[in-house]
């Protein structure tokens, strides 16, 4: 049966890194929207290549996220195995597939990724409420799905620290689960107490499954950008725009939310919406912040 537990007999490098001893902080980069005509498409991609090779190259595991506020993307799979070449490492990739796919694309999708030498994929459910449905209605059942298929692929799940803390554990903990482990919702310097209670709770319950917590990289307070950010994630609005207000730049207030968060008992980090042609520059810097 499968377990939300830590499996032994499965193994790649993040789930190696996640179990050792020190701490992870990997990005995430979305790919460009399927609607950019020819030229800004492939300008986009290029760019995205550089990114990634550039960040895996230097140590960082790197997600590439899918449709997962229910935009329309370009496939990210097969523009990395076509175009990354062999000198960005693949095990420091970790592509995400989520639900909103008719389910054959999905199990392709999977295979695909094991076969190019992507030895981790994190599977999600996607937005509900924009874009295409899902294919299941939860992302525990297409994880399912993919382990009886491919029972050597190391699978990401998701959980979230707004939520319930000991409902979100018995996610975890649940045999369906079927997951090796796990990314959070985003949180913030101004969610403490709720990420406080999380890993709590999975302290106290001995979860096993290692996470990565959402971290978000606010390049400005714009209330428009802010207002149409809060549809997707949880957004700290009045505590952001006293930040920036206040002369904080970007790196500042995301490097507060890793050293804030990681007192709270938070580990290992994935940084959102870094810059495409500056990610690795711009993560660089919000480290040597976080560790100032």
């Amino acid at each position: 049966m499968p377990t939300g537990r830590p499996s032994t007999d499965r193994a790649s490098a993040l789930l190696t890194a996640l179990r050792a001893g020190d701490p992870v902080v990997a990005a995430e980069l979305r790919p460009p929207r399927a609607e950019l005509d020819d030229q800004r498409g492939m300008d986009a991609w290029i760019d995205t290549y550089h990114a990634v090779r550039g960040l895996s190259r230097a140590g960082t595991f790197v997600f590439v996220t899918d449709s997962a506020v229910g935009a329309r993307e370009e496939d990210p799979l097969r523009h990395l195995v076509t175009n990354l070449g062999s000198d960005a490492p693949r095990d420091r990739v970790v592509p995400f597939l989520t639900c909103k796919h008719a389910m054959p694309y999905c199990q392709g999708y999977a295979l695909r990724a094991e076969q190019h030498g992507f030895h981790s994929l994190v599977v999600l459910g996607g937005d509900k409420h924009v874009g295409p449905p899902r294919c299941v209605e939860h992302a525990w059942q297409l994880r399912r799905e993919i382990r009886g298929r491919q029972p050597g692929l190391v699978l990401g799940g998701w959980a979230n620290p707004h939520a319930d803390p000991a409902r979100q554990v018995d996610f975890l903990l649940d045999a369906e689960f079927s997951a090796e482990f796990f990314l959070t919702q985003i949180v913030s310097h101004h969610d403490r107490a709720a990420v406080e209670r999380f890993t709590a709770e999975t302290a106290r319950r001995r979860a096993g499954v290692p996470g990565l917590f959402g971290v978000f990289y606010y390049r400005s307070a714009n209330p428009r950008t802010l207002e149409t950010l809060r549809q997707f994630l949880p957004v700290p609005v009045e505590g952001l725009t006293a930040e920036f207000g206040a002369g904080a730049t970007p790196e500042d207030v995301c490097a507060r939310t890793i050293r804030t968060l990681a007192e709270a008992g938070a580990r290992h980090f994935y940084v959102s919406n870094l810059p495409v042609t500056r990610a690795r520059a711009t993560l660089q810097r919000i480290l040597d912040r976080a560790r100032g």
